[in-house]
């Protein structure tokens, strides 16, 4: 398909996404550092996975855009947040670049609909499916670290992270 074919609104867009998923790998990387640093290692790993969730959710973009005849152009990606006081606001700054990762799916949705690109609203509906999950993930995180009010708690959590925020509780 040429470049033509594609509305500039929804290139323009997907573009953004796709730096935008790959800053957020950037931070998930480092939240996974901080937690390593404070011997959270369940966290770590979950974090680690989280960012190459995000930099496969980039190049889902990129390849859809390759396909499509088109360019992928990628940005700096900026320094993420690296300092956090406390495990709690560590999954609050999770939750939060998710809901953030919402917002720019649906930004990307919403030109690819007001454009009637359809190749790309089918794209989305992947994403948008997904951030319904990522959500969830961030949600029960938090609640489960507000919940973990003592350190053996918090050990027991963060030995657990991975098969609770998976739904693999047993």
């Amino acid at each position: 398909m040429s470049k033509s074919n594609v509305p500039s609104k929804v290139i323009a867009e997907l573009k953004r996404q796709i730096n935008h998923e790959l800053a957020a790998a950037h931070g998930y990387l480092a939240l996974s550092i901080w937690c390593e640093r404070q011997t959270c290692k369940g966290f770590a790993r979950f974090f680690a996975k989280q960012a190459g969730e995000e930099r496969e959710h980039a190049e889902k973009m990129i390849k859809h855009l390759v396909d499509r005849g088109l360019p992928a152009e990628l940005e700096a990606v900026p320094a993420p947040r690296q300092n956090f006081s406390s495990l709690l606001e560590v999954a609050q700054h999770a939750q939060a670049m998710e809901l953030t990762n919402t917002q720019g799916i649906n930004s990307v949705y919403e030109a690819a609909l007001a454009s009637k690109d359809y190749p790309a609203q089918v794209l989305m509906h992947w994403f948008i499916n997904e951030q319904v999950e990522e959500e969830a993930w961030a949600a029960e995180m938090v609640d489960r670290v507000k919940g973990a009010t003592c350190a053996g708690s918090l050990t027991d959590l963060d030995r657990h992270i991975e098969k609770l925020l998976a739904g693999d509780e047993s």
